[in-house]
């Protein structure tokens, strides 16, 4: 049974996300995504101001007549969020926990996606797959989305994305759209996300807090490192230590930049203390003016 806190937050998040929706982003969703998958539809013969690129050479030959292939959009895509659920999900030094921002932006992926037709589903993943819940359409189907990733209790604390990635593309048969929600906190993942946007279009929204990043100095402090179930002592003050995590910080940002454009994949880092559900909207805005560019 869920509490009445998580069942609060499951509504408040269904109704935030379902407005965002309706308001802003559904149309930069359906313009981005639909359209990209098509299939044949019929032959019919080729008309003054047809592509002559779409003409059937063979049937034409056989028919003796110029025919063409005629195509329609692909009624429905298939959508998967992966999200990281591993012990580092659940740090928050503001307002929301990781996992909290998460299960609002999967609420907001799924609900564009139902929105438009398509279906949507789940997969949690830590360094084993914690869960799946295969693409389906509605809004009781979102409503558990949003649920499992607010309050799904992992069993194992580490991250190992290969593994999620290789999972998504067993999963989804045919070529679709994937949605990323991660710290990134992990490495040798460059070949299986390389396979994965090969195949599907794929998005990586990088969930960050403040702390991880920018530490202030308060002295020394014992912190839980919940990935590796241990404790570690640090010396916020230590000059040699400052220096350390600004230059760990700093490479691990260069190195995932690189490992996300070597792939293919088009990448926003999001805050736990920004307004995260306008800098998702905003992204997609600017996705599909640039795919209209091209």
């Amino acid at each position: 049974m869920l509490s009445e806190e998580v069942r609060r937050k499951v509504r408040l998040i269904e109704f935030t996300t379902r407005k965002m929706v309706d308001d802003a982003l559904s149309g930069s969703y359906k313009s981005r995504f639909k359209g990209q998958g098509v299939q044949f539809s019929e032959h019919r013969l080729y008309m003054a101001g047809d592509d002559v690129r779409h003409i059937d050479w063979k049937v034409s030959a056989r028919s003796r007549d110029p025919v063409i292939k005629k195509f329609e959009e692909e009624r429905e895509l298939n959508v998967l969020i992966l999200v990281d659920v591993s012990g580092s999900k659940r740090f928050g030094s503001h307002a929301k926990l990781k996992s909290e921002v998460a299960a609002e932006i999967a609420g907001l992926l799924s609900y564009a996606a139902v929105h438009t037709g398509d279906k949507v589903g789940l997969l949690l993943f830590s360094e084993k797959v914690e869960k799946i819940l295969p693409p389906k359409k509605g809004r009781s189907h979102i409503q558990r989305i949003i649920n499992e990733v607010l309050s799904f209790e992992p069993k194992y604390q580490g991250t190992k994305l290969s593994l999620a990635f290789d999972s998504a593309n067993r999963i989804l048969k045919h070529s679709g759209v994937i949605f990323i929600l991660s710290d990134f906190l992990d490495k040798d993942y460059e070949i299986s996300l390389k396979r994965l946007a090969k195949k599907h279009d794929v998005t990586a929204l990088t969930i960050t807090d403040p702390r991880e990043h920018n530490l202030p100095n308060v002295g020394s402090l014992t912190f839980w490192d919940a990935e590796a179930g241990a404790e570690v002592f640090v010396d916020t003050g230590s000059f040699r230590f400052r220096q350390w995590f600004e230059e760990m910080t700093k490479g691990r940002a260069q190195n995932f930049t690189a490992s996300m454009k070597n792939s293919g994949v088009d990448q926003l880092t999001v805050s736990s203390h920004e307004n995260y559900i306008d800098l998702v909207v905003k992204f997609f805005q600017k996705k599909l003016k640039r795919g209209n560019r091209r």
